[in-house]
């Protein structure tokens, strides 16, 4: 059993990605080729924004973010703790501090109570994470930034497809991030990520930071880096595209498929009203998480960690001086959660020995 069957995915469009490689190998256009403009367009026409701004990788569209928005050395950035490390080490890449709220217990979004509290003079964006494929508090945080003029980025990694209150994820905020890494619910067959704004002057800003800092050749307006999508992984997402729609469908219906199956066992998934969740991970909790996945390891059901330590617990981040035991939500968390296999092609006999084996494993530990 696959945790995630990429190469399943593939063979259930093969046909239309295999032309669309084609089509990138015979025009020859591999940097910012026709498709990269055509993706972008799609994707901007299905969030429902004006600009889509496609880029190399989920972590580089952060920090173009950052660089478009001026942030920089003696500036901060409030985020979480409980995420994957590019949200925070891009933060630190453009010379800023991030500074952590903790979380909240039933969503793994920013606790958004908190957030107030933590906006200081130096407070130049406010970052919350989608994770696991729920879009944060938008509504709350939104109000919160605007009345301080700070921008909001959401970074979407892990969300793109879901939805709150009939709003795509990526729609909400000042800037959106999302990854194409192969696992996240739109993938690529390598790194890939875009970035998304209504603002047309914040999206002329992050196409040239993009490329080097500029929209003409050999005229460089701001410090750049190489952040451009490879035009044969734009072709990868145009073959995919269509059937995008019935992977997010065939997610709720798997993800509500394990929560009525497993409600009465472990602790599942909480949709907060108004959202959906496209289940980037179908993420349970159990105090004796490592003994669990090691029974579940016995029975062939593959699993993963994310995350088994918080950013605050990083070496990396430990100048940033947060104690263990500032954030006790994430840090809980860090070490219950635990996720099962989850993706579209899942088939239901294989999901019940998934409940099978954790209904079996939870009764001898």
């Amino acid at each position: 059993m696959q945790f995630i069957d990429v190469q399943r995915q593939y063979l259930a469009y093969k046909d239309a990605v295999d032309q669309r490689i084609q089509d990138v190998l015979g025009h020859g256009r591999f940097i910012m080729g026709p498709e990269v403009a055509e993706i972008e367009q799609v994707l901007s026409e299905y969030v429902g924004v004006k600009h889509c701004i496609t880029t190399a990788s989920g972590t580089d569209s952060l920090e173009i973010a950052l660089r478009a928005l001026g942030i920089g050395a003696g500036d901060e950035v409030i985020t979480v703790p409980f995420t994957w490390i590019s949200t925070a080490e891009v933060i630190a890449q453009v010379g800023a501090t991030p500074v952590f709220i903790d979380i909240e217990a039933s969503s793994y979004n920013m606790d958004v109570d908190q957030l107030e509290s933590a906006i200081t003079d130096k407070t130049k964006a406010i970052m919350p994470v989608s994770l696991f494929g729920q879009m944060f508090d938008f509504e709350r945080i939104n109000a919160i930034a605007a009345k301080r003029g700070i921008p909001v980025i959401e970074d979407a990694a892990q969300s793109f497809g879901a939805t709150q209150k009939g709003q795509r994820s990526c729609s909400v905020s000042t800037i959106a991030s999302t990854s194409f890494f192969p696992a996240k619910p739109f993938g690529c067959f390598g790194d890939g990520g875009a970035l998304f704004t209504d603002d047309d002057q914040l999206a002329e800003q992050m196409k040239a930071v993009r490329n080097h800092g500029g929209l003409v050749r050999h005229h460089h307006t701001v410090v750049g880096m190489n952040g451009r999508f490879d035009t044969l992984q734009a072709a990868v997402l145009l073959g995919k595209f269509p059937s995008f729609g019935n992977e997010v469908k065939a997610r709720n219906k798997l993800g509500a498929r394990y929560s009525e199956m497993l409600k009465d066992y472990c602790q599942i998934p909480e949709i907060h009203p108004g959202n959906t969740h496209v289940y980037a991970q179908y993420t349970i909790r159990s105090p004796n998480r490592d003994a669990l996945g090691a029974k579940l390891k016995e029975s062939g059901i593959p699993t993963a960690v994310y995350y088994p330590k918080c950013l605050h617990e990083q070496p990396v981040f430990e100048p940033l001086g947060y104690a263990y035991g500032r954030f006790p939500v994430a840090e809980k968390a860090s070490q219950e959660v635990i996720s099962l296999p989850m993706h579209p092609f899942l088939q239901e006999k294989d999901q019940d020995q998934v409940v099978s084996a954790l209904k079996e494993a939870l009764d001898t530990i």
